[in-house]
C-alpha cells in the first residue's frame, strides 16, 4: 500500500503559509506571520467549510510548504530524478504504470492498432506465403541476406550501447530501478533506445519472410512464429507504460545476444565454404537458455526486494520466460541430442534458424523452363 498523508498534518505544515490568505486569517490564525498553531485553529480549519477562493489559497500554501527549499534539492546524479523540483521516484513497493507522455507522439505509439495490424499481416503471410510459393522457384537472396543480417548487427549494437551508456550515466541499479518519467536527458535516451528495440522486433519479421521466399518452410516452426510475434506485440505495452526502469535490463541483455546471433547469421550467408568455421551455433542456443534463466532470477529478486515496479509485469515476464525455456529445451534436444539424419537442408538454430545460404541453395537457375549452367541452357 502507498503511504497516505493526513490532512491535519499537511495543514499544520502549511500553517504559516495559509495565514497569508485573508479568508483564513479571521478564523484560523492567532496572529499574522506568527506561525502559531493550536487545537482551536485545527478544529476551525478541519470542521468549518472553506469557501472556494480560500480553498485555492490552501492548496497553493500546501504546495509551497512541501516544495524543497533552496539547497535541499540534489542534482540528478546525487539523488534520483527530479522533474520541476518534484521527484518522480515512487515510494518503495507502490509504483504504478502510467502512460508515458514522452513517447505518446513517437511513431507507432499513439495507438496499438498499427502494431496489431503489422502482427496480423505477419501471421497472414506465415499462412498464405507458403501457398503462394508452392509452384514457384525459391528466391536466391545471398546478397540481401548479408546486408540484412549485418544491418541487424549494427542496429542491436546501437541499442545495446545506448542502453548501457544511458543507464550508466543515470546511475541505474541492476537490482532494482524504478521508472523515471521525467525529461532528463539520460532517461529520454533510455526510452528512445527501448523504442528502437521495439522497432527492431518488427524488423525481425523479415526473418520469416526470407525463409518463406526461399522455401525454407521447415524453419518456420511454432517457436519461431511465437517468438517473433509476441516480442513485437508485447513490447508495445512496455514502451507505452514503462520505457525505462527495470525494463532496460532485459532489452540490454537481449540486444547484446542478438549482436552475436546476427553475426553468425551474416557469416553463414557467405556460403558453405565458411560454415566449417561456425562450430559454435550450439552455444548460441545455450546462451539463449542462460538469458531466460537470468531474466527469471532478476525478476524474482525484484519481487523479493519489493522493488517499486508494476508487479503484474514482473509475474507476466516470469511466465513468458518459462514458456521460452520449455520451447528452447525441446528444440535443443531435437537438434543436438537426437541421432542426426541425412541433411536435406539447413539446420535450424535457436528456433529461428540462421538466415544464411547453404549448399542446397546452389541450385541450377531456371529460365524459361530450361536449366541454366554457366549462363547457358542445357542443349544449347
Amino acid at each position: 500500500m502507498c503511504p497516505q498523508v493526513d490532512l491535519k498534518i499537511l495543514l499544520s505544515i502549511s500553517a504559516a503559509n495559509a495565514c497569508r490568505s485573508r479568508a483564513l486569517v479571521n478564523n484560523a490564525c492567532a496572529g499574522e506571520g506568527s506561525g502559531s498553531w493550536n487545537a482551536r485553529t485545527s478544529r476551525t480549519l478541519v470542521s468549518e467549510p472553506v469557501p472556494a477562493p480560500a480553498l485555492a489559497e490552501v492548496v497553493k500554501a500546501l504546495r509551497t510548504a512541501v516544495q524543497p527549499r533552496e539547497g535541499e534539492v540534489r542534482t540528478r546524479e546525487e539523488k534520483g530524478s527530479l522533474s520541476e523540483g518534484v521527484s518522480t521516484a515512487a515510494p518503495r513497493g507502490c509504483q504504478k504504470a502510467y502512460i508515458d507522455k514522452r513517447v505518446e507522439n513517437w511513431p507507432l505509439m499513439q495507438s496499438p492498432w498499427p502494431t496489431l495490424s503489422i502482427s496480423t499481416l505477419y501471421l497472414l503471410f506465415v499462412w498464405l506465403g507458403p501457398k503462394w510459393m508452392k509452384d514457384r522457384e525459391p528466391f536466391q537472396m545471398r546478397f540481401v541476406l548479408i546486408l540484412y543480417n549485418f544491418g541487424m548487427v549494427l542496429l542491436n549494437l546501437f541499442i545495446f550501447r545506448e542502453l548501457f551508456m544511458g543507464s550508466y550515466n543515470a546511475g541505474y541499479s541492476y537490482i532494482c530501478q524504478t521508472v523515471d518519467y521525467s525529461n532528463n536527458v539520460n532517461e529520454v535516451r533510455i526510452a528512445a533506445a527501448l523504442w528502437w528495440y521495439f522497432v527492431s522486433k518488427g524488423v525481425e519479421y523479415l526473418d520469416t519472410v526470407f525463409f518463406i521466399l526461399r522455401k525454407k518452410n521447415n524453419q518456420v516452426s511454432f517457436l519461431h512464429v511465437y517468438h517473433h510475434c509476441t516480442m513485437f506485440t508485447l513490447w508495445w505495452i512496455g514502451i507505452k507504460w514503462v520505457a525505462g526502469g527495470q525494463a532496460f535490463f532485459g532489452a540490454q541483455m537481449n540486444s547484446f545476444i542478438h549482436v552475436i546471433m546476427y553475426s553468425y547469421y551474416g557469416l553463414t550467408a557467405f556460403g558453405p565454404w565458411i560454415q566449417k568455421y561456425l562450430w559454435w551455433k550450439r552455444y548460441l542456443t545455450m546462451l539463449q537458455l542462460v538469458q531466460f534463466h537470468v531474466t527469471i532470477g532478476h525478476t524474482a529478486l525484484s519481487l523479493y526486494t519489493d522493488c517499486p515496479f508494476p508487479k503484474w509485469m514482473h509475474w507476466a515476464l516470469i511466465a513468458y520466460a518459462i514458456s521460452f525455456i520449455f520451447l528452447f529445451l525441446n528444440f535443443y534436444a531435437r537438434t543436438y541430442n537426437e541421432p542426426k539424419k541425412p541433411k536435406t537442408g539447413k539446420t535450424a538454430m535457436n528456433g529461428i534458424s540462421a538466415n544464411g545460404v547453404n549448399k542446397s541453395e546452389k541450385q541450377p537457375v531456371v529460365e524459361n523452363g530450361k536449366n541454366m549452367k554457366n549462363g547457358k541452357a542445357k542443349g544449347e
